[in-house]
């Protein structure tokens, strides 16, 4: 009887977790990407805040990083345009670093049911491979490094392996800079209306991203067959 009441109880805390994720991503992340895809708008808030609107981007992308179900992009884009390319990098790498980490503490204390509340169980047994290769390291960085790959998803699946904190935070902040820096770098352009540039930047990326995650698709499969 204690099992099944304990059971009863993880469900209905699981199924509560997921309708508050959903409510904050619909009343709090919706508004806040409509708000970073108007970036003349957003520029103009950043100016408003003074230095406390480094201080607020920062928590945003943060907050992106620990809701999975918020795109990223926007927000790297609207970085260059806001702040630009170099000072956008800067301030992008050291939030999503900062996101990374807690979202690696939260699955190491938790485990696997933190990934379910965002993913669904066919993605994170395509990453089960990970748990037990001596290559975690390399493969991590080479997947978070390729762009067009599931960030969001690799973050928080790091944290169900045997990768230290330590190892992972380097790792996965140098494996950002490129996926960033063509974000800022296009922003940059769109916020000077150098538009040739800003199209440039955001073809090439979108050629690259969807090389890089027909890669992640077939590594992935075929790792899982081996498994």
């Amino acid at each position: 009887m204690e099992k099944q009441q304990k059971k009863r109880i993880t469900t209905g805390l699981v199924i509560l977790a997921v309708v508050i994720l959903g409510a904050v991503t619909w009343f709090v992340g919706r508004p806040m990407v409509q708000f970073a895809e108007n970036p003349e708008a957003f520029r103009a808030w950043v100016d408003s805040k003074g230095p406390w609107g480094r201080v607020l981007f920062v928590g945003m992308v943060i907050f992106q990083v620990l809701v999975a179900l918020i795109p990223g992009e926007p927000l790297e884009i609207v970085a260059g345009y806001a702040f630009g390319a170099v000072e956008g990098t800067l301030l992008c790498l050291l939030a999503t670093t900062l996101g990374g980490t807690m979202v690696f503490l939260l699955v190491r204390k938790w485990g696997v049911r933190v990934l379910e509340l965002y993913f669904p169980p066919e993605r994170i047994e395509s990453l089960r491979f990970m748990q037990n290769t001596p290559k975690v390291r390399v493969i991590a960085f080479f997947l978070m490094f390729l762009p067009g790959t599931p960030k969001d998803l690799l973050s928080y699946f790091m944290g169900l392996t045997k990768i230290r904190l330590g190892e992972w935070i380097v790792l996965s902040t140098v494996a950002r800079i490129p996926s960033i820096i063509t974000s800022t770098v296009g922003g940059n352009a769109l916020g000077g209306q150098d538009y040739r540039l800003a199209v440039i930047v955001f073809a090439v990326t979108l050629g690259v991203s969807l090389l890089g995650g027909g890669l992640y698709t077939l590594y992935t499969r075929r790792n899982k067959k081996k498994n």
